[in-house]
């Protein structure tokens, strides 16, 4: 970027700028915005997350990071997407987008502090009405399964009370967990008898083109709709609900040829025991992991030792295997695993009263099936 610059004149090899600056910045956009980690995005987002550990970093970014409860001596992309990241983005949800450019943005160190503190409050807004949202479209699928309904191709939700900000989370909670495409809507803002929706499919499926479908079977069916193959947003009409649900259904059958799929997973294999150290959690989360360059991650039958619900919302396990136990938790799970499970997992550090010990981060489990270990791919 810089050579171009140069080339068309804007400055000389004594007027030129340290971008390198920049790069916090532009490793958190890169990571928060899940941009595909191709070679040279793996590379911009490496030298951002060294500049961190140094402490070289904006003060917004820095305040962020202390909020959050996170050190930025250890910095890793996770901690950019999962805890960086959201308080940013719950600005632009639930109230100005602008608090979280200026937090970037400012060289203060005072206002900085002001503005993260400011964006954690509104993401703990934001955890609270998604939680509840999403309990609501839970509720909402039960009845429909107890009125004996035939189960469509796709999850179609609304309520009348729900915020348009947070529609897209709630939507893929529900992908995630019936691994099923899933639009979520809300009242639009205009007045208007209009609803708008927010998608997330699986992998089966390319959501715009099942959206592009639908509108031309049924003219006027929906406003207006726009996304790529994995998320999508669209406008109807609130009455118009029922008939986009069976249009959906009927456009994905005929993508298809299914009105279910079933999600196959890809790990790793299993870990030896000797493997799961901190030392080897370490070095893993020193590396840059993210979007089409997936954290390693491993399957094995454990014997559930102790499960517990935190916060009515993460599962607390503890997982024995080869007689060793193990620490784990499910975050947005909340129900209880077997005695005997197949358990898909990540390898993480966990400090605790200044103790660090080999914590497994659950991605997916359930009972073990012997006659069914080939649904996860190694």
């Amino acid at each position: 970027l810089r050579a171009e610059f140069k080339q068309r004149g804007h400055f000389d090899d004594q007027t030129q700028p340290r971008l390198d600056t920049l790069a916090d910045l532009v490793a958190l956009g890169t990571v928060a915005d899940v941009v595909k980690l191709d070679a040279n995005n793996r590379i911009l987002v490496t030298q951002g997350l060294e500049r961190m550990r140094k402490g070289f970093m904006r003060p917004g970014i820095r305040a962020l990071f202390k909020v959050s409860g996170t050190t930025y001596k250890t910095a890793s992309a996770s901690d950019l997407g999962f805890r960086i990241g959201p308080r940013i983005n719950a600005a632009g949800r639930l109230a100005d987008m602008s608090i979280g450019i200026r937090c970037l943005i400012t060289d203060d160190e005072f206002e900085a502090m002001q503005l993260a503190d400011e964006l954690d409050k509104i993401n703990q807004q934001r955890r609270h009405i998604e939680h509840e949202m999403s309990e609501q479209a839970l509720e909402t699928l039960a009845t429909e399964a107890e009125q004996n309904l035939e189960p469509l191709a796709a999850i179609c939700v609304y309520d009348d009370e729900w915020h348009q900000g947070v529609v897209g989370i709630v939507a893929s909670r529900l992908k995630e967990k019936f691994w099923r495409p899933a639009f979520a809507f809300s009242p639009a803002d205009n007045g208007s008898d209009e609803i708008r929706g927010s998608g997330r499919s699986v992998p089966d499926v390319h959501l715009r083109d099942a959206l592009d479908l639908v509108s031309k079977r049924h003219p006027g069916l929906i406003i207006k709709f726009g996304g790529h193959a994995m998320a999508a947003g669209l406008s109807i009409h609130k009455q118009d609900l029922d008939t986009f649900k069976q249009a959906l259904h009927d456009a994905i059958v005929t993508m298809t040829g299914k009105h279910s799929f079933e999600s196959v997973i890809e790990t790793d294999g299993s870990l030896p025991n000797t493997h799961a150290t901190t030392r080897m959690a370490n070095m893993l989360e020193e590396q840059v992991w993210g979007a089409g360059f997936p954290p390693p991650s491993f399957n094995d039958v454990f014997i559930v030792r102790s499960q517990r619900i935190l916060k009515d919302k993460h599962l607390k396990l503890q997982l024995e295997k080869d007689q060793v136990v193990y620490d784990a938790i499910w975050f947005n799970h909340n129900e209880p695993l077997p005695e005997l499970a197949h358990v898909v997992y990540e390898l993480k550090s966990n400090e605790w009263n200044g103790q660090v010990n080999v914590q497994f981060m659950v991605r997916h489990a359930e009972a073990f099936d012997p006659t069914n270990a080939s649904k996860f791919d190694f």
